[in-house]
């Protein structure tokens, strides 16, 4: 699982059938103090995330599909959570 903080939404009129109904996020991974720390990425929202919210990130496709309960699907990258804080020792 990553950190990261949504940036945007991503609006597609055409998409795969998988994505039909699903709230798709832009996500800038982020490190424990809040800092960019990688490459966006694109995952759908099972959180009921927002833009600004700092989120769990599950990104592995076999886990995903199983949140999804498809076998075949092109999910990689689900938001499973939404941080309301992180504490570092």
């Amino acid at each position: 699982m990553k950190l990261g903080r949504v940036i945007g939404t991503v609006v597609a009129t055409v998409k795969h059938p998988h994505f039909s109904h699903e709230k798709v996020l832009f996500v800038q991974p982020i490190d424990e103090t809040g800092d960019a720390n990688g490459t966006c990425i694109v995952a759908v929202d099972r959180a009921q995330a927002g833009v600004g919210d700092r989120v769990l990130v599950l990104e592995e496709g076999t886990g995903s599909r199983q949140l999804f309960n498809r076998k075949k699907s092109p999910v990689r990258s689900v938001i499973v959570g939404v941080v309301d804080h992180v504490d570092v020792a």
